[in-house]
């Protein structure tokens, strides 16, 4: 899978384009643009790990009740069971990635 699509995801201000980059039996890896004041609400993962991968930009991301700002390049882990979210409160576009393993 080529990442040539990273520049065609130009969300709107307050919204979020994605994208599934691989979809496999214990895998998938979705591509997330958060425009400008885009976001995914926390939500938990009870049965899979999640992995954030900020590729370009700036987000906030959450974990239960803590949140830390991040610029690219950036790693986040979610653990199982741990609510996460992110969004963008900058005026530039956001691309992450989350990895889910094994697929819930």
């Amino acid at each position: 899978m080529s990442l040539d699509l990273l520049p065609s995801l130009d969300p709107a201000d307050g919204e979020v384009a994605t994208a599934e980059l691989v979809v496999e039996d214990d895998v998938l890896v979705k591509l997330f643009a958060l425009g400008p004041g885009g976001s995914f609400d926390p939500h938990v993962h009870d049965d899979c790990e999640n992995v954030f991968h900020l590729l370009e930009g700036q987000v906030t991301v959450t974990q239960d009740d803590q949140e830390e700002v991040l610029e690219a390049p950036a790693v986040v882990h979610n653990a199982r069971g741990v609510e996460h979210g992110a969004r963008n409160e900058s005026d530039d576009r956001a691309l992450l990635t989350a990895s889910l393993c094994p697929l819930p």
